[in-house]
């Protein structure tokens, strides 16, 4: 029986009342800062210090009445300890907490944008109106270098598309005038297009073949009516091939 009484008795009940109410105190101001984590660790440190003062092993409480008060004892010692180490960091948690809160409050607003002036002076002219025959000067000059400028740019001759060709004119067999040939090609001719060199290439059987390059402007001159212009020649031309075609 005086066992069961000395299980019972809480000899630091005071000392932990006062250490959680300051920890729901602390917990109050800090639930708006990061250090609240910090005080729920605490806390937890708190009830697990509890629950091992609680939880005697029985076979050590079982052996005699002195080895349980012994035993209480130095629980009763060891929580405190450990109490007095919770309400240590507490404190230190309530001054990291208020230098916090210091800072929170002493930090600068930013000023608020500066409101645009009122337009009184509208009606003021600082620097003296231009008079009439100035603004008259002024757009005729304006109107002068416009036109000048337009003219400069009239006279600019205008981008024009061309390509450089080179054509393979086959003829009959080996027995065709490839002198005459050629004559009868630079005969074609048409605005846009500009003939040549033309050099006679071997094919086989001595047969040669025209290789005659010209300048067309794209616009103006068609490829397909170029050759069939030159297959027109029948007399002369079997074929015409485009062996080469850049834009310049």
């Amino acid at each position: 029986m005086e066992y069961m009484q000395y299980e019972n008795i809480w000899l630091t009940k005071s000392i932990y009342e006062d250490a959680e109410t300051k920890y729901y105190e602390n917990l109050a101001k800090a639930s708006v800062t990061p250090l609240a984590g910090e005080v729920a660790k605490a806390r937890q440190l708190l009830i697990q210090s509890r629950d091992s003062f609680k939880d005697a092993p029985a076979s050590e409480t079982q052996s005699t009445d002195h080895g349980a008060i012994k035993f209480f004892e130095k629980k009763a010692v060891e929580f405190e300890k450990t109490i007095n180490a919770m309400v240590e960091s507490i404190k230190q948690l309530e001054l990291r907490l208020s230098k916090v809160e210091k800072s929170v409050n002493s930090a600068p607003k930013p000023a608020p944008a500066p409101k645009p002036a009122a337009d009184d002076d509208d009606d003021v002219d600082l620097f003296g109106s231009e008079s009439e025959e100035e603004n008259e000067a002024a757009a005729k000059l304006r109107e002068e270098r416009l036109a000048a400028y337009n003219a400069k740019k009239s006279k600019k001759p205008a981008l024009i598309a061309k390509s450089n060709v080179i054509l393979d004119v086959k003829p009959w067999d080996d027995e065709t005038d490839m002198k005459e040939l050629e004559n009868q090609v630079r005969k074609i001719s048409s605005d846009g297009l500009l003939w040549g060199a033309a050099k006679l290439v071997p094919l086989a059987y001595g047969i040669h073949k025209l290789q005659i390059s010209c300048v067309v402007e794209d616009e103006k001159i068609s490829i397909d009516w170029l050759q069939d212009e030159i297959t027109a020649i029948e007399d002369y031309v079997q074929s015409v091939d485009i062996a080469a075609f850049n834009k310049i």
